[in-house]
């Protein structure tokens, strides 16, 4: 074949290739959070206390897994469009330290309803530990 068609076709199929990609990647499904299975379950204090020890191996363990957590809230933070589930074990430089679970935007209203003091099981991925907070988000409510 010529040079002039071969390099022509070429990059028109590396193209097509790249264009179905990432139409595909864009297009995957999504997880529904709610009806994932945890693969630790916890109290909240063992898991702060898992991290404020060796976050390094913690992280190894438990970031990007679906987690489910036992506990006291200690305080809800809520906006129109976000609500965090605080569970704080100590008292930092900057405020509560602990745990904090992003609710999915189908718990707000639930979330919502929740009090300070009252004990729960909630399920999220673990995202990590900023040095004072472990972090879930797309978080749900099991049980209250």
């Amino acid at each position: 074949m010529n040079k002039k068609i071969l390099i022509p076709a070429t990059v028109l199929m590396v193209l097509l290739i790249a264009i179905v990609s990432v139409y595909f990647y864009v297009n995957k499904a999504k997880p529904n959070y709610g009806n994932l299975k945890p693969e630790y379950t916890l109290e909240s204090k063992q898991l702060y206390d898992a991290f404020k020890k060796d976050s390094k191996a913690s992280a190894t363990l438990y970031n990007g897994k679906m987690i489910e957590l036992n506990g006291a809230i200690t305080k809800v933070e809520a906006s129109d469009t976000l609500v965090t589930l605080v569970f704080s074990f100590t008292q930092g430089m900057f405020g509560d330290e602990g745990v904090r679970c992003t609710m999915l935007p189908t718990e707000i209203q639930k979330a919502k309803l929740t009090k300070a003091g009252e004990t729960i099981k909630v399920k999220g991925i673990c995202q990590g530990f900023n040095d004072t907070d472990v972090v879930l988000e797309k978080c749900s409510l099991i049980q209250k």
